[in-house]
């Protein structure tokens, strides 16, 4: 038996967790204290929105651990902050040490 993804469903790319955070990077960066940028909120929500299945969650936890690593002085107390100040819950922490194997 073939099992065939519908047109539309594709998997998540790590291209498309960089363009929907690219606008957080300022603010994750500073010493935080504002609120996250409306592009940046816009960008979380929606990615949250497209992260429909385990195997997206999973796939966005560990782009953006790669996305982190790539970015000097990534203050992770914002980072871990980021969807709760973006009016968004998700089912893991975002954080280097975060296991995105068992993400659900």
């Amino acid at each position: 038996m073939l099992v065939v993804e519908p047109m539309g469903t594709a998997a998540l790319s790590c291209g498309d967790v960089a363009s929907q955070t690219a606008a957080c990077i300022g603010y994750l960066q500073s010493r935080g204290g504002n609120r996250p940028p409306s592009g940046c909120c816009n960008g979380v929500r929606n990615l949250n929105r497209l992260a429909r299945t385990a195997r997206d969650r999973q796939t966005v936890c560990r782009c953006l651990q790669t996305a982190a690593k790539a970015f000097s002085a990534i203050n992770y107390r914002l980072v871990e902050s980021l969807p709760a100040r973006c009016g968004v819950r998700i089912p893991f922490k975002i954080n280097p040490s975060t296991d995105c194997n068992r993400v659900t």
